[in-house]
This record gives C-alpha cells, sequence and structure tokens, in this order.
C-alpha cells in the first residue's frame, strides 16, 4: 500500500506528538488528521484575530492570548500542546509576534 499523502507536517507539529527519542507516541494517521484540524483552525482564525485588531482589541498581544485562552479551555477538544501550536501558527500566519504561552 503507498503511500499518497500530499500534505507535509512541519517539524513543529510532530513535536507535538515525539517522545524523547523523537518516535511518534501516535500513529501517524491520527497525526494526519490532528494536523490537518490544527491548521484549518489557524487559518480560519486569521480573520477573526484581524476583525479584533481593528475593532475591539488593539494589541497582537492581547489578541492572541484571548484567542489561545479559548484554544486551551476545557470541551475544546484540543490538547494544551495544540493550543499553543495554533496560536504560533496564528501568528505566523498575521505576522504577528508570537506571545509567550503557558
Amino acid at each position: 500500500m503507498s503511500d499518497d499523502y500530499q500534505i507535509d507536517i512541519p517539524p513543529s507539529f510532530f513535536a507535538l506528538y515525539t517522545d524523547r527519542r523523537q518516535r511518534l507516541a501516535e500513529p501517524i494517521a491520527l497525526v494526519r488528521e490532528r494536523y490537518e484540524v490544527c491548521e484549518d483552525l489557524a487559518n480560519h482564525l486569521v480573520q477573526q484575530a484581524l476583525t479584533l485588531h481593528h475593532v475591539e482589541v488593539p494589541s497582537e498581544e492581547e489578541i492572541l492570548a484571548k484567542i489561545h485562552a479559548g484554544l486551551a479551555a476545557s470541551g475544546s477538544g484540543l490538547s494544551p500542546a495544540e493550543a499553543q501550536w495554533i496560536t504560533r501558527r496564528l501568528a505566523e500566519l498575521l505576522n504577528w509576534r508570537s506571545p509567550p504561552l503557558d
């Protein structure tokens, strides 16, 4: 069976699912699925962040912190590591400075 997966998963996302020996801790199919969800969500949040920036909250860092809080909330369906990755990816897509995240 060939592997016809066409999307390149960045090392920063693979790192969320690897152990200290750099081996995947989850099946590759799950990692691919989670990457697609997280990447899509980051792209979807671009417009929301821009709207907040122009209408409500002037600080890029505040906007990213608020979005991160929502992503990290229990019931979001995301792991804390995924919430951080999405927030950092969103900052990258917006060409904003990535805030410190806990």
